[in-house]
């Protein structure tokens, strides 16, 4: 048998092997890809047919039409996309010093205080929001206290509008920052900092120019989290907002419990989640951008 030969033999006899090989990954995923099938994708082909469906039945534009005819759900997305922004600003504020602190303690020690951060997730949403509403509204705990210190003379508003929502959607969404921020704080070496103070850097300089940078996938990734969870919050502002904080999935209830209209709620559910996508799309552009840019210098 010459040589030629051999290599055609072995290759029929890796084709043969690979084939066998994606038959049986393809038979020990399809119940994974059935429970897929049936959970997402077609509830998410069902929300795309109703969207184009009339109110007369037949195929139709018109949600996607009345969406762009109605200053209403401009001034919808617009709110959404300014609440999840200032949730995401406020997130980043609060929760980088805090992981940053985490990440320079004893692991020991560090371990025990991320319980405080993973304590919110032990309690139910709802019982959170109502916890603020308790606490927050005019004749609640943190009213009563300004007024007996005398940092102010009447019950201020805090509740029951933009304020109100947003230290309620912070306290639900600062440890989906912190987590995955905490764990990239935590990859970086040390030795990387002690190079910097010995080549002369200040602590400062070596944060800004070592650090920070490092830290910036965990920081892009859970920025990119609270942000995307953000758009689709009701529990939040519905109740803390007072009804005058109207976010897309509010408006998609009101479609349905108000009007019974499941075309509008569904058209609103597509361009919600097709923007998602968009942003998740250019987020892991800029994500590997950056990732080249980083690995050239």
């Amino acid at each position: 048998m010459t040589t030629s030969t051999l290599v055609h033999v072995n290759e029929k006899e890796l084709k043969t092997y690979a084939s066998k090989e994606r038959r049986a990954l393809l038979g020990l995923t399809s119940p994974a890809l059935l429970v897929i099938l049936i959970v997402m994708v077609i509830p998410v082909g069902w929300l795309f047919y109703l969207s184009f469906i009339g109110s007369d039945g037949n195929f139709s534009l018109e949600h996607y039409q009345r969406m762009l005819d109605s200053k209403s759900y401009a001034r919808i997305f617009l709110t959404t996309f300014k609440v999840s922004l200032l949730t995401t600003a406020i997130c980043i504020l609060i929760g980088y010093p805090l992981a940053y602190f985490l990440s320079q303690l004893p692991a020991r020690v560090a371990n025990i205080c991320m319980l405080s951060v993973l304590l919110p997730f032990w309690t139910s949403l709802l019982v959170r929001t109502y916890s603020w509403l308790v606490l927050l509204q005019r004749k609640g705990i943190v009213n009563q206290v300004g007024m007996d210190f005398g940092f102010w003379d009447e019950p201020l508003k805090l509740v029951h509008n933009l304020s109100g929502t947003l230290v309620g959607m912070v306290h639900i969404m600062l440890p989906f920052l912190i987590l995955p921020l905490y764990a990239s704080m935590k990859s970086i070496p040390q030795d990387y900092i002690k190079a910097s103070s010995n080549l002369g850097a200040t602590p400062t300089q070596s944060f800004w120019q070592i650090f920070f940078p490092l830290s910036m996938p965990g920081l892009l990734a859970g920025s990119l989290i609270v942000f995307i969870l953000s758009l689709g919050f009701f529990v939040t502002p519905a109740v803390l907002g007072g009804g005058k904080v109207i976010m897309v999935a509010m408006q998609i209830t009101n479609n349905i419990e108000l009007f019974f209209d499941w075309g509008a709620a569904s058209a609103l559910g597509v361009v919600l989640l097709v923007m998602t996508f968009v942003i998740l799309f250019v987020a892991s552009k800029l994500m590997r951008l950056d990732n080249v840019l980083g690995g050239g210098h």
